[in-house]
């Protein structure tokens, strides 16, 4: 009889704190180096916004308003933990981007005392921005007048060329963020197949991962995350580890799960002492969920249970142990 040990934990705040592996998905605008023009195409190409998820509908709109006055044809808005949630994520937003012929990139943050507007040009890697990626920048307390700038300079600098906006943001595009078979269990084949875990690249994390990873009962290589996944493929590895990083709720519908926008909690399965918990997360608080993919056609394996957590660390242990537990494997 499997024990339980059932604890109701209501988190109110992140947990873990973002390093240089974990770039706060709300502090995106950390990874630019602004004083550059604004891009040249910026009025006569497609642009996607990516926003703050702290930011109102209303704010939103008002965003959207001013970048149609200036002639910015913003065809699509993504909270920005959305887009930067994970490997797999950007990816498939990096495929997204190009299909809808967007070319440049609005971000809009709402911070403790003023909001930032930056400016720039997609990179079309699936990494989507590059550190140090020059950027036109704007910073004031107030929403409205970062917009004016932004408006200002636009028609000083630049000749209007798009003329037909759509009137509204398109705020719920859905990407399909899984492109093979969807399976809501663990993956075999990985008794025989060798599963590849990526390095952080960082001496630390990657000693916490390397400890963490002794626990996995079956065949698997750390590997450097460099390494393409056609070169994984030749060095014998058949499935790669994979995780997403947002708030629980958007994590949930990257993954294909059901989610409701009323949902405030989500309950999640971990492990320790060899004892299930049973947490209940907010659904606001940011979240790793582990998962692993199959190299070479995309089928992606969730897992029985949803078992995401607030760190890393722990969120691998409980994919770790629920794989032996289904396995059987004590």
């Amino acid at each position: 009889m499997i024990r339980m040990k059932l604890i109701y934990l209501f988190v109110i705040a992140p947990l873990f704190v973002f390093g240089q592996i974990f770039h706060s998905n709300n502090d995106i605008a950390a990874r630019f180096k602004t004083g550059a023009p604004l891009p040249d195409k910026i009025l006569s190409t497609r642009s996607v916004v990516l926003y703050s998820s702290n930011l109102s509908e209303k704010e939103v709109s008002d965003i959207h308003e001013s970048l149609s006055r200036t002639g910015i044809d913003a065809v699509a808005y993504f909270e920005i933990d959305k887009v930067f949630a994970g490997a797999d994520v950007e990816l498939a937003f990096s495929n997204y981007f190009p299909s809808r012929e967007i070319v440049c990139v609005v971000i809009v943050q709402k911070g403790k005392e003023a909001y930032k507007v930056l400016v720039s040009t997609l990179n079309n890697n699936k990494n989507l921005i590059d550190d140090d990626q020059p950027a036109w920048s704007t910073e004031d307390k107030s929403l409205n007048e970062a917009l004016r700038v932004l408006y200002s300079t636009a028609l000083n600098t630049y000749k209007r060329q798009n003329m037909l906006i759509g009137d509204a943001p398109e705020t719920d595009l859905v990407i399909n963020v899984i492109s093979g078979r969807r399976t809501e269990a663990f993956a075999s084949d990985l008794k025989i197949d060798k599963l590849a875990v990526q390095k952080f690249g960082d001496e630390n994390l990657d000693h916490e991962l390397e400890t963490i990873m002794k626990a996995y009962p079956f065949k698997y290589g750390l590997v450097e995350n460099t390494i393409s996944e056609p070169d994984l493929r030749k060095q014998g590895y058949f499935y790669i580890l994979r995780f997403v990083n947002t708030r629980g709720q958007i994590a949930k519908q990257l993954l294909g799960y059901d989610v409701s926008k009323a949902e405030t909690a989500i309950v999640s399965i971990g492990f320790a002492n060899d004892m299930v918990q049973v947490k209940t997360i907010s659904s606001d608080v940011p979240v790793f969920k582990f998962y692993t993919r199959q190299i070479e056609f995309n089928n992606v394996h969730l897992g029985t249970k949803w078992d995401a957590d607030v760190t890393w660390q722990q969120a691998l242990v409980n994919f770790i142990s629920g794989f032996k537990r289904e396995m059987g494997i004590k």
